[in-house]
């Protein structure tokens, strides 16, 4: 498994991976996926990741804005989703621990997530890489 900057040509992978995670109801409140270019608007610009074997992708991850104020700026938002055909085999550690690295590099100060209380597996994920629990709404 190789962890890839995400191109133009990982859309299509991109949404069918996401529309999984809206398929579950604990992934996301989003009822429909977003169009690519929606998508490409709302991903920042850096680390945008793929997890790929033999040219399939098992995996993605970015980050989005929390704020458009300028003070915020080092404040993202990480979205992680996963194949379900590869859930359970460190896609998810892989991806995640290699956009920690990739917003350092970024200059992002602090990384959150925002996930159901449904979804065990998410929140084990994050802890796992360091992320903590700050709140429950």
């Amino acid at each position: 498994m190789k962890i890839e900057p995400m191109t133009a040509m990982d859309w299509d992978a991109v949404r069918r991976i996401y529309q999984a995670g809206v398929d579950t109801g604990i992934a996301t409140f989003e009822t429909q996926v977003p169009d690519s270019h929606i998508l490409d608007q709302k991903f920042l610009p850096y680390c945008r990741l793929v997890a790929r074997q033999n040219d399939v992708v098992l995996g993605w991850t970015a980050l989005t804005a929390t704020s458009a104020r300028f003070v915020y700026r080092g404040v993202n938002e990480v979205m992680i989703y996963i194949d379900p055909q590869a859930r359970g085999q460190g896609v998810g550690k892989a991806l995640l621990q290699a956009l920690i690295t990739c917003s350092e590099a970024h200059q992002v100060w602090t990384l959150q997530a925002v996930i159901l209380a449904q979804n065990q597996a998410s929140i084990n994920l994050h802890q796992a890489c360091g992320f903590r629990v700050v709140g429950i709404r």
